[in-house]
């Protein structure tokens, strides 16, 4: 009976075993076989699409069962991908599972997939199969083209067509194109048409194009590069119908000619058409316009998804990068499947072109040229503006450089001679402070009325032609050109009195001053479309003594104005007080806009401009050589000083003229500022009115 007993315990210890083997074999051999505890499809799926997007396709690849492996390399299927992946630059990629089907090794994922292009958004709904692959323990994707693109098979191409949007002009108030689409010459060279002076024209061919030989060679030897290859070198400026046929052509278009002429001379080399952004204005008014480059990676970089591409170009200076945004235009984009028969299969995602829109201006383009012709070879800026309205009419700066060498490639040795270049016409005068000088003393006259510290009927006295506070001042004296009487404010304008203005700046007080000029702007941004250096009319702590505040009551100590700004200040008098803001772009139906109201008291303002108006029409007003019989003007002149200190005597000047027709019902009306440097020894501001008298002599039509 025990044996019996122990029999049947020792066999129940062995079927609890056998069990418990049983089931552990059966345990591993489940976790062996199916995919407990491994990543799910759907995790899988997402890992996927996560590497599109970081650009990792090796890792994709591994993740593909052994037979799609089999059926495409690794090198295959990363160009494949990349090229269409990254040829549409596809981005924030998004994906949602919304069904699946299977069990255990055998599953598959029905799926949504949304993602951003250059064409817009594509999206589609997919499915996926997914094998579990026992020895890595993880679903490999079942992959083959269609998982790009449902519609897509292994014999099919994803093509990327761009339409290039116009990039929109900019004009001037007449429709006058400043800048916009041209045509130039790219000339190139056929290796395989040259003859036997081959080097002996590529030394010809290299003086034409001012290039070097080396460099010519170079773009020859590019490995793809054939006999029968048309090899681009440069692009020239194009003759125009009328340059081909003029009779009597200036010495640019005879250079033009003679380069045309000699290029065609020349074995194996061609002229072909080319379209690009021109400037027909040039020089006039490139420092206004400014000029466009081909887009650098960085600019991708920094401007990534908004419609650049390798192609593309970009405003650089001036209006084109001002405006930047709104003359770009958008290319039109179609990304489509294409079939073996180079039919389209499928459109999968369309953008319409939208050029981009031209930008009108206040300019007038040969208001523009003629200001830039006078004053060429000076370092100057001018400003000209209708005096009711704000409107910018021209915006000049002396010397210039040619917005279209930008275009057309300017040589190493152009750019070299515009940076060394003494009077540096890269700089743009127009965008500067500078010290004003007398033209700065309208300004004070109605700061002192309106304070009560001018009477402008009193004589003040003469003082001679040089004067001091008191022996506090130490051997510093205001000096003056004339004596006259009386002493009052009109004469003190008409013959532009150093000293009667330092006396008013030292009545009207540092206090009262530094307020009144915080009031017309000075520190402050300029309401203007281009970004303008600050007027000042001290460092920082305000007006440090009662000197350099004596200088500045005519325009001299710390005071610094920009031109545009000046202009701005002269409406006042011609507008009951208001100082207009200055305008650029040009709109349909326009009312001027004032920036500061009540700059000047009505009356006083217009007492300040009848005493302007003597400053042209008086024998002995400093601005008498713009005189006219037909139309009343009126102005100030300036001329200041710039030198380290009182006792130097190498310092130079820098010549002023504001002038503006003062009568409302002037047909024409036109305020110019402009500023001359290095007056000195050629007299002084005198220099500027002769040549601002025949910028008016154009305007008003007698030229």
């Amino acid at each position: 009976m025990k044996r019996k007993r122990k029999n049947i315990i020792l066999w129940c210890f062995v079927a609890i075993a056998l069990i418990l083997g049983t089931a552990l074999l059966c345990f591993l051999l489940w976790r062996y076989v199916f995919p407990l505890g491994a990543e799910s499809p759907e995790s899988q799926l997402n890992s996927y699409y996560s590497c599109i997007m970081t650009g990792d396709y090796a890792e994709m690849y591994e993740m593909l069962t052994m037979d799609s492996r089999s059926a495409i390399s690794e090198e295959a299927f990363i160009k494949r991908n990349q090229n269409i992946y990254e040829g549409i630059e596809a981005k924030n990629i998004k994906v949602q599972v919304t069904g699946e089907e299977g069990k255990g090794r055998e599953h598959s994922l029905i799926y949504e997939v949304r993602m951003d292009t250059l064409a817009g958004e594509i999206s589609f709904s997919n499915q996926t199969f997914f094998q579990f692959d026992r020895k890595e323990r993880q679903y490999k994707v079942a992959w083959d083209d269609s998982m790009i693109f449902p519609e897509l098979t292994v014999e099919d191409k994803v093509r990327v067509e761009i339409e290039k949007a116009q990039r929109g002009q900019i004009l001037d108030r007449n429709g006058v194109m400043l800048a916009g689409a041209g045509t130039a010459y790219t000339v190139g060279l056929v290796p395989g048409k040259m003859d036997e002076n081959a080097q002996e024209d590529l030394q010809k061919l290299a003086e034409l194009l001012e290039m070097s030989v080396e460099s010519i060679q170079k773009k020859l030897g590019a490995s793809w590069v054939k006999e029968d290859s048309f090899v681009p070198l440069k692009t020239i400026p194009k003759l125009t119908q009328k340059e081909e046929f003029m009779e009597n052509p200036d010495e640019k278009t005879k250079h033009k000619i003679e380069v045309k002429e000699g290029l065609l001379a020349i074995s194996g080399v061609l002229l072909s058409d080319a379209d690009i952004r021109t400037y027909p204005l040039g020089e006039s008014a490139s420092h206004l316009v400014g000029y466009v480059q081909q887009v650098t990676a960085e600019d991708l970089e920094k401007y990534s998804g908004e419609g650049y591409d390798e192609n593309s170009v970009i405003g650089r200076t001036g209006l084109e990068s001002l405006y930047e945004e709104e003359l770009q235009g958008q290319n039109g984009c179609r990304i489509y499947i294409e079939n073996s028969d180079g039919q389209v299969k499928k459109v999968l995602a369309e953008k319409e072109k939208k050029d981009g829109n031209d930008i009108s201006l206040t300019i007038d383009s040969a208001l523009q040229k003629e200001i830039f012709d006078t004053y060429q070879k000076d370092k100057s800026c001018t400003v000209a503006m209708n005096p009711y309205t704000g409107e910018i009419l021209a915006l000049v700066s002396t010397p210039s450089y040619d917005s279209n060498d930008f275009i057309l490639g300017m040589s190493e040795e152009k750019w070299k001679t515009l940076n060394e270049d003494e009077k540096n016409p890269l700089y743009n005068r127009f965008r500067q402070k500078m010290c004003p000088g007398s033209s700065f003393k309208p300004i004070i006259a109605a700061i002192g009325l309106k304070t009560e510290a001018i009477d402008p009927e009193k004589d003040y006295g003469t003082e001679g032609l040089r004067w001091q506070k008191d022996a506090g001042w130490g051997n510093y004296y205001v000096t003056s050109l004339h004596e006259y009487e009386p002493v009052t404010l009109k004469n003190a304008l008409i013959y532009s009195d150093n000293i009667y203005f330092a006396k008013a700046a030292l009545r009207i007080g540092k206090d009262n001053l530094e307020h009144e000029l915080d009031r017309l702007g000075f520190g402050q941004e300029l309401p203007f479309e281009i970004a303008l250096a600050k007027s000042q009319y001290a460092g920082e702590g305000g007006i440090q003594s009662e000197i350099q505040l004596a200088d500045s009551g005519y325009g001299q100590g710390a005071v610094l104005v920009n031109p545009i700004h000046m202009t701005a200040l002269y409406t006042g008098f011609s507008n009951e007080g208001n100082v207009l803001k200055p305008q650029l772009l040009l709109e349909d139906t326009y009312e001027p806009t004032v920036w500061i109201p009540s700059a000047y008291e009505p009356d006083q303002a217009k007492q300040i401009q009848e005493a302007m108006t003597q400053v042209i029409a008086s024998k002995h007003g400093t601005g008498h050589s713009a005189y006219r019989e037909d139309i009343i003007l009126a102005g100030k002149t300036g001329t200041a000083e710039i030198k380290q200190d009182k006792e130097d005597k190498s310092g130079t000047e820098l010549g002023w003229f504001g002038v503006y027709t003062p009568d409302s019902n002037e047909e024409q009306p036109i305020l110019l500022m402009t500023m001359v440097e290095d007056v000195k020894d050629r007299g002084g501001s005198g220099y500027v009115v002769n040549k601002a008298a025949a910028v008016l002599d154009f305007w008003f039509g007698d030229n």
